[in-house]
């Protein structure tokens, strides 16, 4: 679905979900200026067309235990499609890892990594990451502080 079909009903829509998606959909339905069925009508076509992907609850990392971020950039000997495929599917499973992304640029991979510590990343360094076939380099960076977290689309 591209942009050009979300209307501002559904903009306000997603925004409010976005920001608490505890909201009923009758407190929803009275901020955006609809009755209940026609937003609940609305919300469903959402997620039938895979505006919404999923409800979830955020986590504080912190709160859990896991206060370390490191962002990792990978660099692999080859950028032929099946490496690409195999260091996709070998990083897919691992929890510790939350986000991974294919750059442009200087190296092939930036993944979001959290861990309880340094101990921690040590382990997943040495008996995970290290042990994939076709690596190049590694560089590992470690936040000191978190400035901005949001995961709400600028509707």
């Amino acid at each position: 679905m591209s942009m050009q079909t979300l209307d501002d009903i559904d903009r306000r829509i997603l925004a409010l979900l976005q920001e608490d998606a505890r909201l009923t959909v009758q407190e929803i339905a009275d901020r955006v200026g609809l009755s209940s069925s026609p937003c609940h009508r609305r919300m469903r076509q959402l997620e039938e067309r895979g505006v919404i992907v999923k409800t979830i609850a955020l986590v504080d990392q912190k709160a859990v235990g896991l206060p370390v971020s490191v962002f990792i950039s990978i660099k692999l000997e080859r950028q032929k499609e099946k490496d690409l495929e195999k260091f996709a599917r070998a990083i897919s499973g691992w929890r510790e890892v939350l986000e991974c992304y294919l750059m442009t640029g200087p190296r092939d991979y930036l993944l979001r990594v959290v861990v309880p510590d340094l101990a921690a990343y040590e382990r997943f360094l040495k008996e995970k990451l290290t042990r994939l076939d076709g690596i190049s380099s590694i560089e590992s960076s470690f936040a000191l502080d978190q400035i901005k977290y949001t995961n709400a689309l600028p509707l």
